[in-house]
């Protein structure tokens, strides 16, 4: 970065190459564990899968995926940027929380709707219309993607609308340009940056979905290379066929996530919208308000679902011993996971935040942030536990470590992208003044960054501790009846079709989940007495 000297602030710069190469090591480590393991184990022919077929199933309804979520995404951003109503500040927030909403709440959202005993089978019955388990295949997959991808992408949009200039769209109002015209000259051009990388990561998250493709998959039908691990390693024990399968994982996502970092990044959460509200004409505002309120309904109701299915089963579960002793593992595991990752994001941010645009240094600095991405999370939670047998360790023993590792490293891509960019504007605006000063690292630290951080910080915070609350599957190959968090839980209670249970644990992640979201970020803004 020009005008920053390379020797200023030397701690900070070892200290985010060293974590930067803890992790890079660590990933080396657990990816050699993968390459030692299929040596010693060669397959079994237990579990006989179709290589090929899974590629195929796995993009087929990842491509879906990504198309109806990002069609979805921008129709909800047109709609919320047109219209003004009481209440569009909380609609926005809960946007905010899709990427990170426990997969299996809206798993059990769904099936409480289009479930055979759901709530549209019990308005058709009367008609002999019943619909049966409809939900179970390829369409409930695509459908709790969309769901998920669609509020995701739809949050990125807003900022990307918000942030076009205001003199643009003063301008293009007193050339008094139709909706038409205002969408293809003024709006689309704003959103198609960020299509690209958008698209990128949907697809990468619905290539390597493990919860919903567990749960609503149906079948072999529409199974999934981490599904597929999953299955070698629980049900069969076929170590060499999970090897082969993560082996063939990591080489697609890596083809897709390499081309994939060059893309724009998304539009940051934190800035200044424009404040300029154009209406449209009445017409199209009565068509804006329809599409809202049908997009709404398909992102509320599995939560509404959620919460109205679970709140009668809720005092059953919480007299079970074993859901506080699982509620009290995921607390314990999603907080220290959220500072540990917390904590790498800003080493890496501050480091990275000191390097000059382009420079190598600044690029592998960046490396261990597509962790997530490039190494999906059964493959990673394989490593460890391969990585454990071979040490002679207990996976039982080591499980709480590695659910806590695990959960920081995948957390760590969304943790980054919130807190690198607020770091490096606040360096690159104060940079000069702090030099001159001669201003320690620690007092920039508690006298500048952390006051003017509160923000950002909560939210990563958020973001990681809800991220690990509903983690499913680094859990799957560690789970077990003594030790078990919330979702494995949940998953355990669907698989023994206690369904009212399963429900109930559903509608606790998502108030906690919610709960989080609104509560940390507002907790570190009064602790830093950060200002918007």
């Amino acid at each position: 970065m020009a005008g920053i000297p390379s020797t200023w602030r030397p701690g900070r710069r070892y200290v985010g190459a060293s974590v930067a190469a803890i992790v890079a090591i660590l990933i080396a480590t657990l990816l050699f564990s993968l390459w030692i393991a299929g040596q010693r184990f060669p397959t079994t022919g237990s579990s006989r899968t179709d290589i090929w077929f899974l590629l195929v199933s796995s993009a087929r309804q990842a491509a879906l995926s990504t198309v109806l979520s990002i069609l979805a995404g921008m129709a909800l951003a047109w709609t919320l940027d047109r219209l003004r109503f009481t209440g569009r500040g909380v609609v926005i927030g809960l946007l905010s929380t899709a990427l990170v909403m426990p997969s299996l709440v809206v798993v059990s959202g769904l099936l409480s709707i289009w479930g055979r005993n759901g709530w549209v089978n019990f308005l058709l019955a009367p008609f002999g219309l019943e619909t049966g388990s409809s939900i179970f295949g390829l369409g409930g997959i695509i459908a709790a993607h969309v769901v998920l991808n669609g509020a995701f992408s739809a949050r990125i949009f807003i900022d990307r609308l918000a942030a076009i200039p205001a003199e643009k769209l003063k301008l293009g109002r007193s050339l008094g340009l139709g909706p038409l015209r205002r969408f293809t000259i003024i709006d689309f051009p704003a959103l198609a940056a960020s299509i690209p990388g958008i698209s990128a990561t949907i697809f990468l998250l619905c290539f390597t979905s493990f919860p919903i493709v567990l749960t609503l998959g149906g079948g072999p039908a529409n199974q999934t290379l981490e599904v597929a691990i999953y299955q070698a390693v629980r049900l069969d024990f076929d170590l060499g066929a999970a090897v082969n399968l993560a082996i063939v994982q990591l080489v697609v996502c890596a083809a897709i996530i390499i081309p994939a970092s060059t893309l724009s990044p998304a539009a940051g959460l934190f800035g200044s919208p424009n404040h300029i509200h154009w209406p449209e004409r009445p017409w199209l505002r009565a068509i804006q308000q329809i599409v809202l309120t049908v997009l709404l309904a398909g992102f509320l109701a599995p939560l509404i679902a959620v919460l109205g299915e679970g709140f009668y089963a809720i005092s059953n579960v919480l007299a079970q011993t074993v859901f506080w002793r699982a509620a009290i593992t995921s607390l314990v595991i999603g907080t220290l996971s959220a500072l540990l990752a917390v904590s790498l994001g800003l080493a890496l941010g501050m480091s990275r935040a000191l390097q000059e645009k382009g420079s190598l240094w600044r690029g592998l600095l960046g490396l261990p942030v597509f962790a997530y991405l490039a190494v999906p999370a059964v493959v990673l939670s394989l490593g460890f536990f391969l990585l454990a047998r071979q040490t002679g360790l207990a996976p039982s023993l080591v499980a709480p470590v590695v659910l806590v590792l695990a959960n920081a490293l995948l957390a760590l891509p969304f943790v980054f992208a919130t807190l690198a960019p607020p770091l490096e504007a606040l360096t690159l605006r104060h940079h000069r003044v702090i030099r001159a000063l001669g201003i320690t690292s620690f007092r920039q630290w508690s006298r500048i960054e952390w006051p003017l951080l509160g923000r950002p910080i909560g939210y990563a915070l958020a973001v990681a501790f809800v991220f690990s609350l509903g983690d499913l599957a680094v859990i799957s190959l560690f789970g077990t009846s003594e030790f078990s968090t919330l979702p494995w839980l949940m998953y355990r209670a669907l698989g023994a079709y206690r369904t009212n249970d399963a429900q109930a644990i559903a509608a606790i992640l998502l108030i906690v989940s919610i709960a989080a979201f609104i509560l940390i970020p507002k907790l570190f803004e009064k602790l830093t007495d950060a200002r918007n």
